[in-house]
């Protein structure tokens, strides 16, 4: 196995910072508690810096006040950003939606669980992963689609993530799974990996590069870990060439977005395609998948229409996504704040991931917006590291 990198001096200090705040917040909730359980368990003071922290980039900066010098604050501030989107998200998430953070396409009769799954081999297949690869999982979340990969594979996946409560939920989910000699997880910044040049046979990301900066940086610092003839597969979030940025209404879309789900720099398809060539990478497939004729669509399960259901088990996920489900979330929540059982800010977390549950359908809808994507690429055989 390649040996990775020792952090810096710097990185260290920030890994024990974070490592510091994740404990004074999260405490023991990742191995005790899940969903709103757990949401209920943070630290009152420390969940208001989070909260504050974060919300900096959003609060009075609607789409008629934002400018490009709002979006670069944004951008220069990525790592701080993401952390604390998922230090609040998190908990949210896994209690909305399940482990596995992202969309898929849907079939008729198909379970919801079982189309995410399926939405995870396919990248898998399209990859080509084979058996005992070893493999970068880039933006891992709590590691629901590394499991399931490596079920489906046969790999073995490392886990890369910057926020340390996720990091030790993935772990611990791994160990309960009896998984841990196939996967690990690792704290760093996927701008700056620690990993050494030409680490992996293959990695993937599953609608985690969203949250870089710049795709061509973060494509580019994958091409320099993966072998050469490695292949890289992502599901990427992007605006379509549908979107106009002089629409006030597609802004105010993409905006909401990016608020609710922790996006420093949303971009078009054009700009992944032409950064996935810069890298230097040879790409073998791009589709959008949300762009398939269909009878389901990807955002069904935000838009609260139970009419798409598919499974009386997926009930108790699908209820929460409707209008009634959030309804009832921020008058639970915002009742459990004002008694002080909640940690002040979760309501206002609930709330701006409602808002992006609406974005998101509407970006569906209006076809100005894709969740997943598909690029394949391929590092050219005879190149050793770098970029072109």
């Amino acid at each position: 196995m390649v040996a990775q990198r020792a952090p810096t001096a710097l990185e260290k200090e920030d890994y024990e910072r974070d490592a510091a705040f994740k404990k004074v917040l999260h405490g023991k909730t990742a191995e005790e508690r899940t969903g709103l359980l757990a949401a209920m368990g943070k630290d009152k003071q420390a969940q208001k810096e989070a909260v504050d922290e974060y919300f900096k980039h959003w609060d009075n900066k609607g789409s008629a006040e934002e400018t490009e010098d709002t979006r670069k604050a944004r951008r220069d501030e990525y790592a701080t950003l993401t952390r604390h989107y998922y230090n609040l998200a998190t908990d949210l998430y896994e209690y909305g939606w399940g482990q596995s953070f992202h969309f898929s396409r849907f079939s008729k009769g198909e379970a919801f669980k079982q189309a995410l799954a399926r939405h995870e081999h396919y990248l898998a297949l399209k990859m080509n992963l084979q058996e005992n690869m070893r493999v970068l999982d880039v933006g891992c979340g709590v590691g629901g689609p590394a499991r399931e990969i490596v079920k489906f594979s046969g790999v073995n996946v490392v886990g890369l993530n910057n926020n340390d409560y996720q990091i030790e939920r993935a772990t611990n989910y791994a160990k309960k799974e009896g998984m841990s000699d196939k996967l690990s997880f690792t704290k760093g910044d996927f701008m700056q990996m620690s990993f050494p040049d030409n680490s992996f046979d293959a990695v993937y990301a599953i609608e985690a590069t969203v949250h870089a900066p710049s795709l061509e940086g973060i494509y580019s610092e994958i091409f320099r870990v993966l072998k050469p003839g490695g292949v890289f597969g992502v599901y990427e979030w992007l605006m379509t060439d549908k979107y106009d940025n002089d629409n006030p209404r597609h802004r105010e879309i993409r905006l909401g977005i990016e608020q609710g789900d922790g996006i420093a720099n949303m971009e078009k398809i054009d700009v992944a395609l032409d950064a996935m060539k810069a890298a230097g990478f040879e790409l073998e497939l791009n589709e959008d998948l949300a762009d398939r004729p269909d009878e389901l669509p990807w955002y069904y399960p935000l838009s609260g229409e139970l009419k798409h259901m598919q499974s009386v088990w997926d009930f108790p996920t699908l209820v929460r996504m409707t209008k009634v489900g959030r309804g009832f979330m921020h008058r639970f929540v915002g009742a459990l704040e004002m008694i002080g059982v909640a940690p002040r800010g979760t309501q206002k977390t609930a709330d701006s991931l409602a808002k992006a549950a609406d974005c998101l359908v509407a970006g569906g809808r209006e076809k100005l917006f894709t969740p997943m994507y598909l690029m394949v690429g391929r590092k050219p055989a005879g190149r050793t590291n770098g970029h072109a």
